[in-house]
């Protein structure tokens, strides 16, 4: 079974609403691959495909949101807030992947996700 990390949001909280990637990489030292980003996707839709493809297989999933950026300056400002941030602890277990329940999206859903995400960042 695989190991799926990701932030652990307070309800209504805005940062659901940004476009979510899941990366995908080996639990095991031993292997000798790349890891895969992928999106990207809705919350919902990220944490039930990560959950979906690890559920059964020794990988690690990581799902986080994207930030669209806007520009070398919008950029800056994000990086800043970044280095100002005060440092939190990382004292916490990587969650199972059962933990996450609901079937992963079928691809029709996942390209409507990518249409409300696409209008979300063009409005």
């Amino acid at each position: 079974m695989g190991t799926l990390v990701t932030l652990h949001l307070p309800p209504g909280s805005p940062i659901a609403e940004q476009p979510w990637v899941i990366t995908f990489g080996s639990l095991d030292e031993t292997e000798d691959w790349e890891p895969i980003v992928c999106g990207p996707y809705e919350h919902q839709h990220a944490l039930a495909l990560a959950r979906a493809v690890v559920i059964d297989d020794d990988l690690m999933a990581v799902v986080e949101p994207m930030l669209a950026l806007a520009g070398v300056e919008a950029i800056r400002r994000e990086i800043d807030l970044a280095r100002d941030a005060p440092d939190e602890q990382d004292d916490f277990e990587p969650l199972v992947a059962q933990e996450y329940q609901g079937e992963p999206p079928e691809p029709a859903e996942v390209l409507a996700g990518w249409r409300r995400i696409a209008g979300r960042l063009t409005a």
